[in-house]
């Protein structure tokens, strides 16, 4: 029995519907963990360790108390949050919000080979991750690719809107 839809039609439009969750879950639920993490940063301060063995971000504490160091890249965290958020009215922002996600990841990714005890042993030639902080830093590497999709859709709706201007 034929129902009078295609195959290819019917699944092609499953796949722009999965594509499209896809995309809004990826980034709010970005917008959601970026938001939290920060907002953590406020509470307790669970970077201390992983900064201070940081060659990028262990000069932080010259200038800086340990929480003064929490609330920057907290609130860091949660401006660009608020900035991919932003992408259904400002794309732009939204990209710069992105942008700056990659960024924060990318710092956060370098703990993997500047903290000690990240890796516990090795099986086999295997690196074996600690469960703090490797296994949790690891995460980090999604996160980065989900920022840089977000950062890619937002230039892309930028340039589709032409020649107007945002606030």
């Amino acid at each position: 029995m034929t129902t009078g839809v295609s195959t290819t039609t019917s699944t092609g439009t499953a796949a722009a519907r999965f594509l499209a969750a896809g995309r809004i879950l990826s980034r709010y639920g970005l917008v959601v963990v970026l938001a939290w993490i920060g907002g953590g940063k406020y509470v307790k301060m669970d970077s201390r360790v992983l900064i201070e063995h940081s060659f990028l971000m262990s000069w932080l504490y010259d200038f800086l108390s340990v929480h003064a160091v929490a609330y920057a890249l907290g609130t860091t965290e949660i401006a660009a949050a608020v900035l991919i958020a932003l992408r259904p009215v400002a794309p732009r922002w939204s990209a710069v919000g992105s942008a700056l996600a990659v960024v924060l990841f990318l710092g956060t990714l370098s703990f993997l080979v500047t903290t000690p005890g990240v890796v516990v042993t090795f099986a086999h030639g295997f690196p074996v991750l600690s469960a703090q902080p490797g296994q949790f830093l690891l995460k980090d590497i999604v996160l980065m690719g989900v920022a840089l999709g977000t950062l890619g859709e937002s230039l892309q709706a930028a340039r589709n809107r032409g020649g107007h201007r945002e606030r």
